[in-house]
């Protein structure tokens, strides 16, 4: 019976979303908002200005006083022209929708809408939605845009798509609200969540050293860090991840042959894909503080040796599209 019941209620949705009118985006990115692709419905302030209305007529009725029935009727128009102006205000607006920088899961992913109000009318009170997510009015000129920031909430890795969101506008008086649907092809990247801690790349889960990692503690060059043993020295410490909560770790120096270190997959027990991405994640944000080269080795994958941004920010796009089909969410 729940089945029954719950298949029921998608094909419900399906069904309501295809008697709806999206705005299409066109081969330019841009979305234009049409006259068949607005709705518009009263607000709670202009069913309370419907419901005075009401009781003004029935009042100026009852007691045949014809100047409340001007008023009266004269305030339903102005309630008429404030419907049609609030329809006009979205008619014509142009919208695109970018997708923003990556970001690690958990933290809020930036859409950046822009609002381009073609011609010499200017749009007023424009606002852009996303579920609960609603970004502040703005007023755009006649022939110019404007920029707003709508920032979404982030639950897993993977490539985050905006498929739908809703541009709308109370103007004027608050009576009425138009909005219509765009269609977008915006997306995010989203990173796997960082753990508190990670084993060092160049230990086992054992803290027994790895065969292809040479060099002591104590010599010159950086290495890396690890988890704070007892005996060690305060000089070594790396106060500044203890500063962010990360708990103590101990900075590694070592000879030339230390400069290289290889992340991998295969070297953490963690039974669970997703712990075990945020681990490579932490051990990636670790290494590439300290300079030196690395690769990440993935089943089916691998990163060769190298350093800087823009090696961190194509390892942590493997890790973020790793088995892609079950990375992806996309929002409706």
């Amino acid at each position: 019976m729940i089945k029954l019941l719950n298949q029921a209620k998608a094909w419900l949705t399906c069904y309501a979303k295809n008697l709806l009118h999206h705005v299409p985006t066109g081969l330019d990115g841009v979305a234009r908002v049409g006259a068949r692709q607005i709705y518009i419905l009263p607000t709670r302030t202009g069913l309370m200005f419907g419901s005075v209305l009401l009781l003004m007529l029935l009042g100026s009725l009852n007691y045949q006083n014809n100047l409340g029935l001007l008023f009266t009727f004269f305030l339903a128009s102005v309630g008429l022209v404030a419907m049609h102006h609030a329809w006009f205000n979205l008619l014509g607006i142009a919208v695109q929708a970018r997708g923003g920088p990556p970001v690690f899961s958990g933290e809020t992913a930036m859409i950046d809408v822009s609002l381009l109000a073609e011609g010499r009318r200017a749009r007023h009170d424009i606002q852009a939605r996303k579920g609960h997510d609603t970004a502040l009015p703005v007023h755009v000129p006649g022939g110019n845009q404007r920029r707003v920031s709508l920032g979404l909430p982030t639950t897993r890795r993977g490539l985050l798509t905006i498929e739908t969101m809703t541009i709308e506008t109370q103007h004027p008086m608050r009576l009425f609200r138009a909005w219509c649907y765009i269609a977008t092809d915006a997306s995010t990247l989203i990173y796997p969540a960082p753990a508190r801690h990670a084993p060092d790349p160049g230990y086992a889960a054992g803290d027994a050293r790895l065969p292809d990692r040479t060099g002591g503690e104590g010599a010159d060059d950086y290495l890396g860090s690890r988890n704070y043993r007892h005996g060690d020295s305060p000089r070594q410490i790396d106060w500044k991840a203890f500063a962010r909560e990360r708990g103590l770790v101990v900075k590694q120096f070592g000879g030339d042959q230390g400069q290289e270190v290889w992340i991998d997959w295969s070297r953490l027990a963690a039974p669970d894909p997703e712990v075990r991405l945020g681990l490579l994640t932490r051990q990636i944000l670790d290494v590439s503080e300290s300079g030196v080269r690395f690769g990440l080795r993935l089943p089916g994958a691998v990163e060769g040796l190298a350093q800087g941004a823009a090696h961190v920010q194509r390892c942590l796009t493997r890790l973020a599209l790793f088995d892609h089909a079950h990375a992806t969410d996309p929002v409706r």
